[in-house]
């Protein structure tokens, strides 16, 4: 990328891998504009930072400052479709077009790159490891796939070259990335209107792998089938407690559904961690962010700080929108949480059902994308019957025209606990004749929407 590009232009500003980006370029004092198709928290955070931002495909809406191309480039996402107006008009007039994942590289260049890839949990791993390297070893910078409460933003600028990046196999985007560490979660099967196979999928994520530096590391999740040459690498394996180099051990229970339980690295241990969220699955992610701040820190020679790591487990207060707790009480539980895939649903019941033993769960989902509810309906009925009841939300399409027979009733059918349906609109006046302890809503699109609603309806029985 030419440094002294002022002007950037992105189509699909208000995504959240985007807009990190779109907030790096307003701290460099870049004049940043661009397109999305709604309104939302945080296109106005964008807009308040000074970011010019609209809402129509239109491309007289285009500012007049952008329309040079020799002087202005323009970011894509793959979510943008084929026959948008404004990215046919920049092609046609010439202007350099990058796709999000090439823009990420370029502002990996020079840094020691700290990844996080996998189909689930990379978003908290990677949120954690940019917390620990903020707090425990006081530098450090991020590119973030959700909004960290902690920093209160998607993006982390620090001091320092270590760059902690969510690695996103959509569109093979992570293929742009040469980590010095990566951290590999997961490799279920997902996106296979991409990929087409799960064995294409499982591929690229080894061809990731084979990116990774020399002398760098692998940190790669205790029983994930994978090929890894590791000659002048290193391959390191982690769980929550099913052994490998690094662990967890003594898990206990604490009060408000918290956990205390010792960490396991290669050379040592630090004992007595509590992790400031809910839900054992967190243990494993933490597991997995001090993973990759151990191997950082022997790839610079330096010793890791196991108090400041402890204090900083601690003192973590999560993701937006990753069993996101918005009441927490005797009489009533309620957490709204992103997962979108089989795997991810289960984590996050496994979870809560191990916090609140013996509670009621009604599960609200909305399920993401037409394909992964064609590929994966059984899979999500499966799990959700984990749940004491459950209502369906219709699809949320995101970048995807509907295909035909394919609907949350797939899911619903084939559930073994009861179920209904209803519009995300309706949900505030169907909860409200429910009888609820434990609730919680998922999914990836906009049931988001309705959170602080059913929140502030479920808070009166609280």
């Amino acid at each position: 990328m030419e440094r002294e590009t002022k002007k950037i232009y992105f189509l699909g500003i208000g995504g959240i891998g985007m807009s990190a980006i779109a907030r790096y370029f307003l701290h460099e004092g870049c004049l940043v504009a661009g397109y999305d198709r709604t309104a939302t928290p945080l296109t106005r955070a964008l807009e308040a930072e000074g970011a010019l931002v609209h809402y129509e495909d239109d491309v007289e809406l285009i500012p007049e400052m952008m329309r040079s191309a020799e002087d202005t480039l323009v970011v894509l996402t793959p979510a943008i479709p084929a026959d948008h107006k404004e990215w046919a008009w920049f092609r046609e007039n010439g202007f350099r077009i990058e796709k999000r994942s090439q823009m990420l590289g370029h502002l990996s260049e020079g840094k020691m790159v700290m990844a996080v890839a996998g189909t689930h949990g990379k978003t908290t791993t990677s949120t954690l490891a940019a917390w620990l390297n903020h707090a425990a070893a006081g530098e450090g910078s991020a590119f973030l796939g959700g909004i960290s409460t902690n920093f209160a933003s998607n993006l982390v600028l620090g001091e320092g070259r270590r760059l902690v990046v969510e690695a996103d196999e959509y569109d093979r985007s992570f293929l742009r990335l040469w980590p010095d560490v990566a951290v590999i979660t997961a490799t279920d099967a997902d996106h296979l209107d991409i990929y087409g196979t799960a064995e294409a999928m499982v591929e690229a994520f080894e061809q990731f792998a084979s990116q990774i530096k020399e002398g760098g590391s692998l940190i790669l999740k205790q029983g994930v089938p994978f090929h890894f040459d590791t000659k002048g690498r290193n391959l390191y394996r982690y769980s929550c407690d099913d052994g490998g180099d690094f662990h967890a051990e003594n898990i206990s229970l604490i009060e408000g559904g918290h956990y205390r339980y010792d960490i396991v690295l290669p050379d040592d241990r630090i004992e007595d961690c509590e992790l400031g969220i809910l839900g054992k699955v967190h243990i494993e992610n933490s597991v997995a962010a001090v993973a990759m701040l151990w191997c950082a820190a022997k790839r610079e020679g330096k010793v890791l700080d196991k108090e400041a790591v402890r204090r900083a487990l601690h003192d973590f207060a999560g993701v937006k929108r990753r069993m996101e707790v918005y009441i927490n009480t005797p009489k009533q539980v309620y957490i709204d949480d992103y997962a979108h895939h089989p795997e991810e649903l289960r984590a996050t019941i496994e979870s809560l059902r191990g916090v609140f033993p013996g509670r009621k769960l009604t599960a609200i989902f909305q399920p993401h994308l037409y394909t992964r509810t064609r590929d994966h309906y059984r899979g999500f009925a499966e799990v959700l019957s984990l749940c004491d009841e459950v209502v369906m939300v219709p699809i949320y399409p995101a970048r995807e025209e509907p295909i035909e027979g394919v609907c949350s009733e797939m899911i619903g059918q084939l559930l073994t606990v009861d179920w209904s349906l209803a519009e995300r609109e309706e949900l505030v006046a169907l909860l409200e004749k429910m009888s609820t302890d434990v609730v919680v809503t998922f999914g990836a699109g906009n049931i988001d929407v309705v959170c602080s609603a059913v929140a502030e309806l479920l808070k009166k029985r609280a």
